[in-house]
Parts: C-alpha cells; sequence; structure tokens
C-alpha cells in the first residue's frame, strides 16, 4: 500500500524516525544499517517502506535500500519471525552478510542477533537457502563457495572457528580454494 516516503526527517529515536510528508509525520521503523546512513534531522530522505496490518496496529518499516526490503520480506514470511525480528535481523548483519551467512550456512552468524536461538536460525537458513543469492554477484558467490570450502577444510585440520575465520578475512577475495589453504596455514603458522 504505501511503498516509498520521502520527505523531511523530524525526529532519529533508534529504531524509529519522524518523517514528514506534505505536513503528515510517518513514524517508520527502521533497520540500524539504515539508520546509520539517515541525513541530519531537518534534511530530505527517501525511505522504500513496508506496511503491515496487524489486529492491534497499523506499522510502517523503512529501508534504505531495496536489497534490504527484499531481505526483510523474504524475512517475514517466514514461520516464527515477525516485523521485529526481521528488523534485528538487518540491525545486527547487513544484507550481504546475511546473504552469505546463509550461503555458507553459518548459524552461528545468526545467534549473535539477540532474540535468535539456534533452532531459529538453523530454520532461517533452510528457508532462505537461494532466496537472497540474487543480491549477491555470481563472481562474490563463487568466492564464498571458495571460502566455505577453505573455512571447512581448516576446522577439518583442527583449526576452531575464531582462528579459522581470522586466516579467511587475511586472504585475497579473488582466491581459489588449493592456493587460499596454503595461505591461511601459513597465517595461521606464524
Amino acid at each position: 500500500m504505501i511503498g516509498k516516503l520521502t520527505g523531511t526527517l523530524l525526529e532519529k529515536n533508534p529504531p524509529e524516525v519522524l518523517l514528514d510528508c506534505h505536513g503528515v509525520g510517518y513514524e517508520v521503523q527502521v533497520p540500524m544499517s539504515t539508520f546509520y546512513n539517515l541525513p541530519a534531522v531537518g534534511e530530505r530522505v527517501a525511505l522504500l517502506t513496508q506496511f503491515i496490518v496487524r489486529e492491534d496496529a497499523q506499522l510502517l518499516y523503512g529501508f534504505g535500500t531495496a536489497p534490504e526490503r527484499q531481505a526483510f520480506r523474504e524475512l517475514i514470511k517466514i514461520s516464527g519471525v515477525g516485523p521485529r525480528t526481521a528488523l534485528a535481523i538487518l540491525s545486527g548483519l547487513g544484507v550481504g552478510d546475511l546473504a552469505q551467512a546463509v550461503s555458507l550456512q553459518e548459524a552461528g552468524r545468526l545467534v549473535k542477533v539477540p532474540g535468535i536461538g539456534k533452532k531459529t536460525a538453523e530454520r532461517l537458513l533452510l528457508e532462505l537457502k537461494g532466496k537472497l543469492g540474487a543480491d549477491i554477484g555470481a563472481k562474490a558467490h563463487a568466492a564464498n563457495d571458495a571460502q566455505a570450502d577453505i573455512l571447512q577444510a581448516l576446522l577439518a585440520l583442527g583449526y576452531n572457528d575464531k582462528e579459522a575465520a581470522a586466516a579467511l578475512k587475511a586472504l585475497p577475495a579473488d582466491v581459489g580454494v588449493s592456493e587460499g589453504i596454503k595461505l591461511a596455514l601459513k597465517s595461521l603458522a606464524k
């Protein structure tokens, strides 16, 4: 019903903003990723929105980018995940991070979000698989697959999650699996 709002930013009280659109003030809930990119109070802003009607409320959720709104829409389709939980997930993880966690099936990243337990994280990974991949380019997806293989190899060699993740961060983005394992082992040996 309401897909986009453009107006003057009147108030910023995380996670809610008040947006004046030609004399009408809209209270809009936004994820922290959008909140941090908002202009100063008194300046013009445009937000893509999702309008949700419940028995007891009519709520507007706003997003700075189309991928954020699409991820929100995919999240609220999942049984047991409401708008507040979806907003918390997008506040704790960016869309790219969420898509990467889904493609690598990393429940640990989702469990770090307040209100997400192990079972919910696993259900999210299962339900979102293949739905957020369009937001990642084919090259990034191939790099994620290589990184997933490198991560699995390091874990199989006995390194813990923290050590393996630190070694992965030090690798170039376009590294192949075998070269990546060699470089990761060298960095871990130091």
